[in-house]
């Protein structure tokens, strides 16, 4: 039996931490790996309170690390004892998607999620993992295509964001926006995902990073990151005007998860620059642009799921930066707990109070 934190029903703003939940048996192609840090994410939020979806009685938690510790008989290039990143959307490398190019668009395993209980509760009781994962428990079964090698020297506290909060921010700048040396940007929204895209942008070169955010408090962090200059929602207007002339950024980036912060995003982005949707939004969130300035303004609106990252490729490379002094992974946890601690960092999660808390289960 294995601690785990378990959400009986949408809208519960309580998890059931329990110590008697069991990741099902590998199947050929599939790893069980025992969970060594895990982060606390908005999105976790979202699948609680519904606006992500999820089948309860569901483990909660998507962004973690740990061990490989069992392995099935078709499983190619890990084995037991390696120390891996859980992928979340694990690329099945046949579809059409994988085949362009686009791993973060595979939906090989999406349905999984839904369909296949990845645990028991008490012994019998079958119960679904978040995004297919479930890493807020100490066990978690996966296909082998959901895990990642990871160096043994990156702490695993470090290993859980490079799951989620770091590709997803990074790679929206690098890879999806693919921001040019010298240009200007803005990130409306300077949580741990807009913090990571501050850094991405910062690491692609950009000379002017306005970071937006109405929480003050934040903006000291986030020229902790690389932002060059911050504003509110009211001084916004004045800081577009001082920084571009008031013609507007080059690329602006979404890191809320709402329409009104899509909007935002559009009114301060130059004619022929890129908004870049990074924040997970509700289904029913519906954002209105007329034709008109769809086609005369030449925006461009793009979407950046899981920062157009393919893990594989992206995993070595953030190490590297983070090796090389580039990539700030530290700064970005604000709090390191245990597992009994959960409900209280989902609190704080609701207030603003924190940027990424990590769970460590050893």
């Amino acid at each position: 039996m294995a601690r785990a934190a378990v959400l009986h029903a949408v809208g519960d703003t309580e998890l059931d931490l329990r110590d008697d939940v069991t990741a099902v048996d590998p199947g050929p192609d599939q790893v069980k790996v025992k969970i060594k840090a895990t982060g606390v994410c908005h999105s976790d939020l979202s699948t609680m309170s519904g606006v992500l979806p999820s089948v309860p009685p569901a483990v909660i938690g998507h962004e973690g690390a740990g061990v490989v510790a069992e392995v099935g008989d078709r499983v190619p290039g890990v084995q037991v004892g390696d120390h891996v990143v859980i992928n979340w959307t694990p690329d099945c490398g046949t579809c059409p998607e994988c085949l362009r190019g686009e791993p973060y668009l595979c939906m090989g395993f999406i349905g999984a999620a839904f369909s296949d209980p990845r645990f028991r509760i008490g012994g019998d009781t079958p119960a679904f993992g978040m995004a297919g994962v479930g890493t807020w428990a100490e066990e978690v079964t996966l296909p082998y295509q959901g895990v990642i090698k990871v160096a043994e020297d990156v702490p695993f506290e470090y290993a859980a964001l490079l799951g989620c909060g770091i590709p997803t921010g990074v790679g929206a700048a690098v890879n999806t926006a693919k921001v040019r040396p010298g240009s200007k940007v803005a990130v409306v929204g300077a949580g741990g995902v807009g913090l990571s895209v501050i850094q991405g942008a910062r690491i692609a070169g950009a000379a002017t990073i306005l970071a937006v955010d109405p929480n003050e408090a934040k903006h000291p962090l986030a020229k902790q990151f690389g932002a060059t200059h911050t504003a509110t929602l009211d001084d916004l207007e004045e800081a577009k005007g001082l920084l571009t002339l008031g013609q507007g950024f080059d690329y602006v980036f979404e890191v809320v998860g709402k329409s009104a912060a899509i909007t935002t995003a559009w009114g301060i982005t130059r004619r022929g620059g890129d908004v870049i949707v990074v924040g997970a939004g509700a289904a029913d969130d519906n954002w209105e642009m007329s034709a008109f300035s769809l086609l005369f303004e030449g925006k461009n609106v793009k979407s950046s799921l899981y920062g157009g990252c393919d893990l594989k490729r992206d995993v070595p490379m953030f190490v590297d930066l983070w090796r090389a002094g580039r990539l700030d992974i530290d700064g970005l946890i604000s709090r390191r707990i245990r597992f009994e601690d959960l409900n209280d960092a989902v609190r704080a999660l609701h207030q603003g109070d924190v940027i990424r808390q990590v769970v460590l289960f050893d």
